[in-house]
């Protein structure tokens, strides 16, 4: 299986997570988190679930990877573009791949990221993409509360 394949097994993944997180009401951002080859983390963003302002799909997916010593032997999967919060947690542990399923809906923080070492794969996923927009249409005040009116951060 090539690279590209192996990319998008994953970031199939991370898509049933954020559905998953759709279907709860909330926010349609997974992620999933790959180590030789296994899943070994997902979450989904659970911000309208608990009522927690921080509890991103990519900070869901730390907290059930749990503690680790070292981060560098994962590679991470969104459906969305990282959010700066979330592209710090990616830096400040050490995760040296990010694969992100789309930018287009926000272009999140992936320089930041690339100039922080961090090898970005973007796949402009079609299905990442149109549930994106889906859902932006559908709750333009719920995805507004949560890049707090702002597109680039």
């Amino acid at each position: 299986m090539s690279q590209l394949e192996t990319d998008k097994q994953f970031l199939m993944a991370a898509l049933e997570e954020a559905l998953r997180s759709y279907r709860e009401g909330g926010l349609p951002i997974g992620a999933v988190m790959v180590e030789n080859g296994t899943i070994i983390a997902a979450g989904h963003n659970r911000r309208v679930q608990d009522s927690d302002p921080i509890a991103h799909g990519e900070m869901s997916c730390f907290r059930s990877a749990g503690r680790r010593a070292r981060y560098d032997t994962v590679t991470l999967y969104t459906t969305l573009s990282p959010c700066m919060m979330c592209s710090g947690t990616v830096v400040q542990f050490g995760v040296k791949r990010v694969v992100v399923g789309e930018n287009r809906n926000f272009p999140g923080n992936i320089d930041f990221l690339r100039s922080h070492g961090v090898d970005v794969c973007l796949l402009n996923d079609a299905d990442c993409i149109a549930m994106m927009e889906r859902f932006i249409k559908e709750r333009p005040g719920l995805w507004d509360e949560d890049i707090a009116g702002r597109s680039n951060v």
